[in-house]
């Protein structure tokens, strides 16, 4: 799949749910945000069916998202439809780790290749903070448990914001360094006023080789995050909101005046 600037479209992120068991605050006010209603959060086999279209035409790329894909119940399920799709050859997962621990095993056995843990300090004080009540002892648990299932590699996301101090890069790059974990650094992005740079240590905010789509949990597909464009997948049917996408992915993000990261994923 191409887009209007010859770009090669293969990747597709899926937003499974509008909920999380944090309010972090580069995330969500700590009073929360309206959810999705039940009936309008596309049910697992509307998202294999959208999936197996696009791979189809070429997708071979896919990583679950939220909020935290981790609290939708029966998420191995969804990872066990996707991995059975021929030409999905990367499936992988963003999550904050406090479910890790329970989960790691059937993930790794429904077919999950790997997983990107968010993890922005490890001072239970601080963490606690940035994320209104987390236990950080329940993401290095988690941590563990991703490895010794063997969802490899695992990626530690930190992302840079008004809490973060010098010491906790210093602890997390030790960390890393020790246990055999990529750190990448993610400055805290704004939708509204369309901020936000390259992740350092990945691919991300790299407007001139985006390869990706975005899927909302309800049912919206999206060319670009920093964009208000959303196709209803179904209202429109795949195919058409496929090719609309991909006409209209912009040549680089601006911003968005529409949804929120819990709802489409970072």
């Amino acid at each position: 799949m191409q887009d209007q600037y010859n770009r090669n479209i293969n990747y597709l992120r899926i937003s499974v749910t509008d909920r999380c068991n944090l309010r972090c605050v580069y995330c969500m006010p700590p009073e929360g945000i309206p959810a999705f209603k039940h009936e309008e959060i596309l049910a697992y086999e509307e998202m294999r069916d959208i999936t197996a279209y696009l791979a189809k035409n070429g997708l071979n790329k896919v990583r679950l998202t939220g909020g935290e894909p981790l609290v939708r119940r029966d998420i191995d399920k969804l990872v066990e439809m996707l991995s059975d799709i021929p030409g999905i050859t990367d499936l992988s997962m963003t999550t904050n780790g406090i479910l890790l621990e329970k989960y790691a095993e059937k993930l790794k056995a429904a077919g999950m290749h790997r997983v990107n843990i968010s993890l922005d300090s490890l001072n239970p004080e601080r963490y606690r903070k940035i994320t209104r009540g987390g236990d950080v002892n329940q993401v290095i648990r988690g941590i563990k448990a991703a490895q010794n299932a063997g969802l490899n590699p695992i990626k530690i996301n930190m992302v840079r914001n008004q809490f973060t101090v010098a010491e906790d890069e210093v602890e997390l790059q030790a960390f890393c360094q020790k246990n055999g974990l990529e750190l990448r650094f993610i400055q805290e992005m704004n939708l509204e006023t369309g901020v936000f740079t390259y992740v350092e240590g990945g691919e991300g905010g790299n407007c001139e080789i985006c390869n990706r789509l975005r899927l909302t949990a309800n049912g919206l597909l999206k060319p670009c995050l920093f964009s208000d464009l959303a196709f209803d997948v179904r209202k429109l049917g795949i195919e058409k909101a496929l090719e609309m996408s991909l006409k209209q992915k912009p040549k680089a993000g601006s911003k968005s005046s529409v949804g929120h990261f819990n709802q489409i994923g970072g």
